[in-house]
């Protein structure tokens, strides 16, 4: 490096420290404003917050009023859904085949590759042409990893031309 890209380094360095220690002098009556903020005493964190795997889960219905069902944006949906958050409970629920409604049924896909190509030939089907009936059926979101979710239908034809796919990575709920 150059004279000039050092000099501009350490002073990108010594503005670091110098607002990080601007930031500790502010707030360096936290442990007698908001209790114990380290722990050292009795009181700790667990003791005093629920849960925050269980405590406040969701139940969210795919799709809201739209329900699962073909040409509605499940993407965008999700996107405006999150977060989603460990154990929040998925409702997928869609009409069983009749004379007017396409037959609909939910795929958990095992990767990404496989959810941009609709690609269902190691997914897991979770969810029948009759699961959605009536109240629908639940799927929990138990572990933090992505979910891949899809319409398997007509060899993933609802997936890919009508939008019938959509992805969650559940947060761990935390509680400060």
């Amino acid at each position: 490096m150059d004279v000039k890209c050092r000099g501009a380094f350490l002073l990108l360095v010594v503005a670091a420290a110098a607002s990080t220690f601007g930031v500790a002098s502010a707030n360096k009556e936290w442990s007698t404003v908001a209790g114990n903020w380290n722990h050292t005493g009795a009181d700790f964190w667990w003791q005093r917050h629920p849960n925050g795997t269980q405590a406040a889960s969701k139940r969210l219905i795919v799709g809201g009023d739209q329900n699962w069902r073909f040409g509605f944006n499940y993407t965008n949906w999700a996107i405006n859904n999150a977060p989603f958050f460990l154990n929040d409970t998925l409702v997928f629920k869609y009409d069983p085949p009749n004379d007017t409604t396409f037959p609909h049924s939910v795929y958990l896909l095992p990767d990404f590759w496989s959810f941009q190509n609709c690609d269902l030939r190691r997914a897991r089907k979770i969810g029948d042409v009759n699961a959605g009936g009536g109240d629908g059926f639940e799927f929990v979101l138990k572990r933090w990893q992505p979910y891949y979710f899809a319409c398997g239908q007509h060899d993933g034809i609802h997936c890919k031309d009508g939008l019938m796919k959509f992805a969650v990575w559940p947060l761990i709920r935390w509680f400060y």
